[in-house]
């Protein structure tokens, strides 16, 4: 496990290196100088826009799962929500808080990541490893959520299983849906959001 979470830091700051803004879908690098505290990107459009009408979470703000007042997680699937909300109960008592920093996203928002993946990356292909098209993308259905920082990534790793949460993707630690059922066990891991 360690090693996974060694190679996923060191691709967020080769990333980083690349000129990543956070805007991709991919890694949120703003705090790579600490990695322990490293986050998700923020589920921000290629403007930077923060109207919440298209799922965006505004800038400079810890999101909590609790945090209903925005759409990005007001739309979110009632059982993931549920889910989630139980699993952040429950981290807290070790000291976890999670903040959720991509929940639910129109499909114009989605669509925006990956005109953004696509212009970085060079091809629709490439950017497919980071970014899912609208018609793919859990997060348009509400069936997908970004957590971070990295301690409630890794303590959702390990119990996430115990609210039916699952990390998807082994290229992003911070994505999970609910894949099982409480105390069930997790599928295996895609390699990335291309599949």
């Amino acid at each position: 496990m360690r090693k996974l979470v060694a190679g996923m830091l060191a691709t967020a700051m080769a990333l980083t290196a690349c000129g990543n803004s956070g805007k991709s879908g991919t890694v949120r690098s703003q705090k790579a100088a600490v990695p322990a505290k490293s986050l998700p990107p923020k589920s921000e459009g290629s403007t930077g826009a923060t109207d919440d009408v298209d799922g965006y979470l505004p800038e400079g703000r810890d999101i909590t799962p609790a945090d209903g007042q925005y759409s990005a997680i007001r739309n979110l699937n009632g059982p993931l929500l549920k889910a989630l909300r139980k699993a952040d109960k429950d981290a807290k008592r070790v000291n976890i808080s999670f903040q959720v920093t991509s929940g639910w996203r129109s499909k114009k928002h989605q669509q925006s990541l990956l005109d953004d993946a696509i212009h970085k990356y060079g091809t629709l292909e490439k950017a497919r490893a980071f970014v899912n098209t609208p018609e793919q993308s859990a997060h348009v259905s509400g069936k997908a959520v970004d957590i971070g920082p990295t301690d409630a990534d890794d303590w959702l790793i390990q119990h996430g299983a115990d609210y039916g949460l699952c990390q998807v993707y082994a290229n992003e630690m911070w994505h999970f849906e609910l894949r099982t059922t409480p105390g069930g066990t997790c599928p295996a891991q895609l390699t990335d959001a291309a599949g």
